[in-house]
C-alpha cells in the first residue's frame, strides 16, 4: 500500500499502473464508511499477492487531486475508489459495498489470487521453487484459477487471454489456447468477450500455419501489392499483425477488405475487426441490485469506462466503412 501525494502521484500512480493495476481508494479521516472500507482492500491487496498495488489519498491533505477525480466522474461522495490500468482511469465504484462486489469488481481487471489451499507449489516442486526463489508464473496460476473457479467467465478471459500473449512466442500456447477454448466455447453465445477470443485465436492458427507454408508478411505484403483485391492475402496478414498484438495494423488491412467488398467470406473481415475492438476494451461494469450506490454515476448514468481516442477512432472508421 502507498499514500499518493502531489509529489509522488506520477510516478506512483499514472507510471505504475502502466506496469500493473493501481487502486485508487479516495479517503478522509473524518469519514466513516472510509474507515469501514479501508481493511478490506488492504486484506484484498496482500491476498491478491501482487496483482494490483493499492493506493490511499487523503481527500483532506490532496483535495487537488481528490477534486480533478471527482470532477471528472461527477462524484460527490467518499469512499471514491478508481482503479488505474495503462496510465488511465478505467473503471471504479463508490460507498463502503460488501468484500463480494469488490471481488467482482476486482476480476475485471486483476489476476485471480489462488485459493488458500493451493498457494504454493505441491510436493517436491513447491521445495525446488523456493529454494531457487521462483514463483507461479501468472500463467501458472491462471490455470489453477480455472481449475479451482471452472465457473467463472472473468478468470477464464484472464487464463486465454494470457494465452494468446503467450503463443505469440510459444506455439505450443496455441494448442493449449485452443484445449481451453473449446471447454468454454458454448459461452460465446452469450457473450462477446468469448467470440473475440475464438478470433484471436483463429488468428493465432492461420498466422503459424502461414509461416510453416512460407506465406511471411513479406510475401502477403507483395502479393497485395500485385492484386490489392486478393482479400485472402489480406485477411492473412490482418491474421498476422492480430496475433502479434499489433491490433490497428491488423484493423487497417481489414478496412481495406471492407471498403471494396463488405460481404466478403460471409463478412469475416468485418467480426474479425469488432473481434479486435473488443479485446482492446476495458469491460463496462456489471449492473447490480445496488447499482446506484456501487459505481461511478457520470451525468446521472452509472458508468465509468473512460474512451480510448484510439478505439473511438476505428469504430469510427468501421462505421464509415460500413455506411
Amino acid at each position: 500500500m502507498i499514500d499518493i501525494t502531489l509529489q509522488n502521484f506520477e510516478s506512483e500512480l499514472i507510471q505504475a499502473s502502466a506496469q500493473q493495476p493501481v487502486l485508487l481508494d479516495i479517503w478522509a479521516p473524518w469519514c466513516g464508511p472510509c474507515k469501514q472500507l479501508g481493511p478490506v482492500l488492504e486484506k484484498l491487496e496482500t491476498e491478491y499477492a501482487g496483482g494490483f498495488v493499492l493506493a490511499k489519498l487523503n481527500a483532506d491533505e490532496v483535495p487537488e487531486i481528490a477534486g480533478q477525480l471527482s470532477q471528472m466522474f461527477g462524484v460527490r461522495s467518499i469512499p471514491f475508489c478508481v482503479m488505474f490500468a495503462q496510465g488511465q482511469p478505467v473503471d471504479g465504484f463508490v460507498g463502503a459495498i460488501p468484500e463480494a462486489q469488490i471481488r467482482e469488481f476486482l476480476a475485471k481487471h486483476v489476476t485471480a489470487p489462488l485459493p488458500a489451499e493451493d498457494e504454493d507449489l505441491p510436493g517436491a516442486e513447491a521445495l525446488d521453487a523456493a529454494e531457487a526463489g521462483q514463483a507461479p508464473s501468472a500463467l501458472e496460476r491462471l490455470r489453477a484459477a480455472v481449475e479451482a473457479d471452472p465457473a467463472s467467465d472473468a478468470v477464464w478471459i484472464d487464463y486465454l487471454k494470457a494465452l494468446l500473449e503467450a503463443a505469440r512466442t510459444d506455439e505450443a500456447a496455441i494448442a493449449e489456447a485452443r484445449q481451453a477454448y473449446m471447454q468454454v466455447a458454448p459461452r460465446a453465445l452469450a457473450d462477446t468477450r468469448f467470440a473475440a477470443l475464438e478470433h484471436g485465436l483463429l488468428a493465432a492458427e492461420a498466422a503459424r500455419d502461414a509461416q510453416a507454408a512460407g506465406r511471411s508478411p513479406e510475401v502477403l505484403r507483395a502479393a497485395i501489392t500485385a492484386a490489392p483485391r486478393d482479400f485472402a492475402a489480406r485477411l492473412a496478414l490482418a491474421r498476422h499483425h492480430f496475433a502479434a498484438g499489433a491490433f490497428t495494423e491488423a484493423m487497417d488491412e481489414l478496412l481495406e477488405i471492407l471498403m471494396r467488398d463488405k460481404a466478403w467470406s460471409d463478412g469475416l473481415a468485418r467480426k474479425t475487426y469488432v473481434a479486435i475492438l473488443e479485446l482492446m476494451s476495458k469491460p463496462a461494469p456489471k449492473p447490480s441490485a445496488t447499482e446506484t450506490k456501487s459505481t461511478l454515476e457520470v451525468a446521472g448514468r452509472a458508468t465509468v469506462i473512460a474512451g480510448d481516442p484510439v478505439i473511438d477512432q476505428y469504430r469510427r472508421k468501421l462505421s464509415m466503412a460500413l455506411f
